[in-house]
């Protein structure tokens, strides 16, 4: 007996937000990613505690007028509602009660065991939202690794890739594209 490949169903934006107000979803560890329902990883102690460092460390820096927001929603596109371990957005939080941030001015994710999912999907994903600094707090290596210019690559899983990347070690420092005067330790989103 021949069996028929699987259809996926794909999930927009739109819909995924009336699951959320629904309350279908409710306590489901899931974001939409490229119109797929994604279950995030359980989170470890190391893990959870590089991302309160790290947004310690950027909260430290950042001038006023500026939010880093710890494991919320950004509305890439239509298909895609990713929740960024970080996600550096300009405003106040009530800029963000009718919608959520659509254009972050930097993303971070915190990676361990999903380092390949988020160098390559979640870089691709990035990239083609117009993500033009993301970076990954790298744990294995204890690296922070930094990507930037997003373009077309239809190798990449979502058709985009960073063309520029740069792997920094503790003693560097870096500097986010859109706020340049604004200093950040590696050390300090390591430790």
């Amino acid at each position: 007996m021949k069996q028929l490949p699987l259809t996926l169903r794909r999930w927009t934006r739109a819909e995924y937000d009336r699951l959320v107000d629904l309350g279908v979803l409710h306590g489901e560890p899931v974001e939409l990613v490229g119109g797929q329902l994604v279950v995030a990883e359980p989170q470890g102690s190391y893990h959870a505690s590089a991302l309160g460092t790290a947004g310690d460390a950027l909260r430290a820096v950042l001038p006023q007028g500026w939010l880093v927001r710890i494991q919320m929603p950004v509305a890439l596109d239509d298909e895609s509602e990713p929740e960024p371990d970080l996600a550096v957005v300009p405003g106040a939080w009530a800029n963000y009660r009718a919608g959520h941030p659509s254009r972050p001015a930097l993303v971070v994710e915190v990676a361990d065991s999903s380092l390949a999912f988020d160098r390559e999907d979640k870089g691709s994903l990035y990239a083609r939202g117009g993500v033009g600094d993301y970076w990954i707090i790298n744990l294995a290596d204890g690296a922070l690794e930094v990507y930037r210019d997003p373009g077309p690559d239809l190798t990449a899983p979502y058709g985009w890739r960073y063309r520029a990347v740069e792997r920094l070690g503790p003693a560097a420092a870096v500097s986010p594209l859109a706020l340049p005067a604004v200093g950040v330790a590696v050390s300090d989103l390591l430790s």
